[in-house]
């Protein structure tokens, strides 16, 4: 019994040298998420996604490249971007969960349409998401897991290009919308839409 015990120690701790090597050793890539921990300010934990460009925003930090670079990489960026915040420079931890793009199902039966968006900044529960064709930007919001204490809900963003690369920008004040105000079109989303909600400006 003690043999065994002392053999799945060993597989687990194996496999977690294993896992720690392989993100050690990653390069990030667009559409990947990242989960970021600051030791010293629990506050400011979160997950961000890395955007087509490459980059993603953190508070405090502004916009960071991810795109191309290991995770220690990224974690001493994020670090020296905030490091005015504190007394000493902080400890940054970073995650990476790999974007995955759901595959289709093997059955008979025709799967409902679906489309990908993608939600970027101050909500609860940033990263792709799998809808059905048809979804509205309100109707969306509602999956984002909320709005984080840092969120601009006036300036919240729908970012949306075309097929030659051009982006359009539609920006909502969903705090209007909160206090009864009118929506003059509940935007149907497209496949690749990005919903972006900004940190919150001093004194907004």
């Amino acid at each position: 019994m003690k043999l065994m015990k002392y053999i799945a120690a060993v597989v687990a701790l194996v496999m977690t040298a294993t896992l720690s090597m392989a993100q050690s050793e990653y390069r990030v890539k667009s559409g990947d998420t990242l989960a970021v921990e600051v030791l010293q300010d629990p506050a400011l934990n979160r997950q961000v996604l890395v955007l087509s460009d490459g980059r993603f925003s953190f508070p405090f930090a502004g916009t960071l490249t991810a795109r191309g670079r290991t995770i220690g990489q990224i974690e001493a960026a994020i670090s020296d971007a905030i490091a005015d915040n504190f007394n000493a420079a902080p400890d940054v931890f970073v995650t990476v969960t790999p974007a995955v793009r759901p595959g289709l199902s093997s059955g008979t039966a025709a799967a409902p349409a679906t489309i990908d968006i993608f939600f970027v900044g101050e909500v609860g529960a940033p990263g792709p998401k799998t809808l059905p064709q048809g979804t509205t930007i309100l109707q969306a919001l509602s999956t984002s897991g909320g709005f984080t204490n840092f969120a601009a809900t006036k300036r919240v963003q729908l970012r949306r290009t075309d097929s030659n690369g051009l982006q359009s920008v539609y920006e909502i004040n969903y705090e209007a919308l909160e206090n009864g105000a009118q929506m003059r079109s509940d935007v149907a989303l497209q496949d690749g839409d990005v919903i972006l909600v900004p940190e919150r400006r001093l004194f907004e």
